[in-house]
């Protein structure tokens, strides 16, 4: 009788072998949206952005590498600072376009930077 019962603790435990209930992924999906590291992309809620960080933790890794290398009243190109030779040792360096503006987005609101349209697309200028 012993079998029979743990074998329904572990359905009840585990429904379906390696998938968690969507009771179980709705509460983490809103976990991660409360810390800031999801975004929902639809009002449905069936499309979502995960992020590994936040765009405000991206500027201020941005910010740190300006300041610590005395770039304040800088322009880069949005290639620059993700792909340039400058920032190939920085965390950021690699980050994709979209989470690159929401970073420096942030930086904006809190008047460390300004985006700007430079001749051959975008740039940034850092105070």
């Amino acid at each position: 009788p012993l079998a029979p019962t743990l074998r329904l603790h572990q359905r009840l435990l585990n429904p379906r072998p390696g998938k968690l209930p969507l009771e179980s992924i709705q509460v983490v999906l809103e976990e991660l949206r409360k810390n800031g590291n999801l975004e929902w992309l639809d009002k449905n809620k069936t499309s979502f952005l995960i992020m590994w960080k936040r765009p405000e933790e991206w500027g201020k890794l941005i910010y740190q590498w300006v300041s610590k290398n005395g770039l304040t009243n800088s322009v880069f190109t949005l290639y620059e600072l993700a792909s340039g030779d400058d920032t190939e040792s920085e965390e950021f360096h690699g980050l994709d376009e979209a989470m690159l503006l929401r970073a420096l987005q942030a930086l904006q609101q809190e008047h460390k930077a300004e985006i700007i349209t430079l001749d051959d697309g975008r740039g940034v200028k850092f105070f």
